[in-house]
């Protein structure tokens, strides 16, 4: 305020130095009107310095109310602090008693307890195993016992591609699939037409809709199964009568996320077909990680059963599957010797002291495909261009002595348990004095 005064004070100086001597003076009613100016002016200062201490006074008093509010806020919640405090040593030490009480309840009853756990355990264990022998009928029982020889029946100059005949039907069709990422499918109407290219009929080109990914496709009842190229883990039944998609499914469990095979640089998902249906091979979590092997249901695609096997991916080049059984195939850097290192039976009838040494004939690079055709009981195969089929010796699997004594015993184990933990409990009784 004073220095609004001051301000004023010397603007009303300057403007008297600015006036002309009383004998130069002007008219007087501008004077008059000059000082009247002056005293609006400041008029106006009066009150602005009479709303800034109005405003002044309320911030004042705004700030003392604050302070108490806060002085509350801060008092309250140290209360609520306490309080909380004495609640949480209220609940432990509750929570210490039950615990005692608890503890002197499964002391009584901690033995049929573990024993009621295992023996629910092993019942699921069967009922699970029940599952995957209906799922795996008995309706083939046979295993491989050595790859007798081989047949070249053509000769590409491309490296990867798969070819075959339909794994569930009559017909002699042979179709060729070349490439590891195309959309195009040649149809031979028979092996011959396929072997000799100047053989008529021509064979049939088809489109498809989309394209391939890897070398692992099947053809089943007519239709096509691949893994659709720019996908993770796509799988397409397409239609070769129809030429249309009939059905597509996203295959569970990471697959998709690495090579099933190190030595085939393009396969994520291998399909393969036996005398049980659909299956699909896929690595499991990892770089070099375990195959995972799926039942898929062709008709609806769906997924009936996976197992994690115990064969690695790392050094593999191929895998088929013959009557539910798992083969993989190995070799050193890609190139010879192949041979199967790796077998895997879900139900666990195949021991590895059943197993021969499996050796394919020798072949200057990895497998591109190695795929079983239940029909004709032949391995349809690509090695470095070369179309084979490789011919198979079988026999009848037999369950081992030991794997006979193990099921007993485990049989026993789980009626002994039964009987413990399902026995009739004695009812308590007041005994008088």
């Amino acid at each position: 305020m004073v220095a609004l005064q001051q301000a004023s004070a010397f603007l009303v100086l300057f403007l008297a130095a600015l006036l002309l001597p009383p004998q130069c003076a002007q008219d007087p009613a501008m004077v008059h009107y000059i000082y009247q100016r002056f005293q609006v002016l400041e008029q106006g200062l009066e009150k602005c310095t009479q709303a800034t201490r109005a405003y002044i006074h309320d911030f004042q008093e705004f700030s003392k109310n604050l302070s108490v509010m806060l002085g509350r806020c801060q008092t309250s919640t140290s209360e609520y602090r306490s309080a909380v405090a004495n609640l949480a040593l209220r609940v432990e030490r509750a929570q210490r008693e039950i615990d005692y009480l608890e503890y002197l309840r499964e002391a009584d009853i901690c033995l049929e307890s573990e024993d009621k756990t295992l023996a629910e355990k092993l019942i699921q264990e069967a009922e699970e195993e029940k599952k995957i022998r209906t799922l795996l009928n008995a309706s083939c029982d046979n295993m491989l016992m050595g790859i007798k020889s081989l047949k070249i029946v053509k000769k590409t100059m491309d490296t990867h591609g798969s070819w075959m005949k339909d794994a569930a039907s009559s017909s002699q069709k042979v179709y060729f699939l070349i490439g590891s990422r195309n959309k195009t499918l040649w149809e031979f109407a028979n092996m011959r037409a396929f072997m000799e290219d100047s053989t008529k009929p021509a064979p049939r080109k088809l489109i498809l809709t989309h394209s391939w990914q890897g070398t692992g496709q099947v053809i089943h009842k007519g239709f096509l199964f691949f893994h659709n190229q720019g996908t993770l883990n796509e799988i397409i039944k397409y239609n070769l009568q129809k030429r249309t998609v009939e059905d597509r499914m996203l295959l569970p469990g990471g697959a998709g996320r690495a090579l099933v095979y190190q030595h085939s640089p393009s396969t994520y998902i291998d399909l393969a077909v036996d005398e049980h249906g659909l299956w699909a091979i896929h690595a499991g979590p990892g770089i070099s990680g375990h195959l995972v092997l799926t039942k898929i249901e062709p008709g609806t695609l769906g997924v009936e059963h996976s197992w994690d096997t115990p064969c690695r991916s790392q050094d593999a080049e191929a895998a088929f599957l013959l009557c539910g059984v798992l083969y993989v195939v190995y070799s050193s850097g890609g190139h010879g010797p192949h041979r199967v290192t790796c077998v895997y039976d879900p139900l666990g009838t195949i021991g590895e002291e059943d197993l021969p040494k499996l050796f394919f004939p020798r072949r200057p690079r990895s497998h591109s495909v190695i795929h079983y055709n239940p029909r004709d009981k032949q391995l349809y195969a690509w090695n470095d261009g070369n179309q084979i089929i490789y011919k198979l010796q079988t026999k009848r699997k037999a369950t081992s002595g030991v794997m006979r004594l193990q099921q007993g015993g485990k049989a026993l184990w789980l009626w002994t348990l039964l009987s413990r933990t399902l026995r009739p409990q004695p009812l308590y009784t007041i005994m008088s004095l």
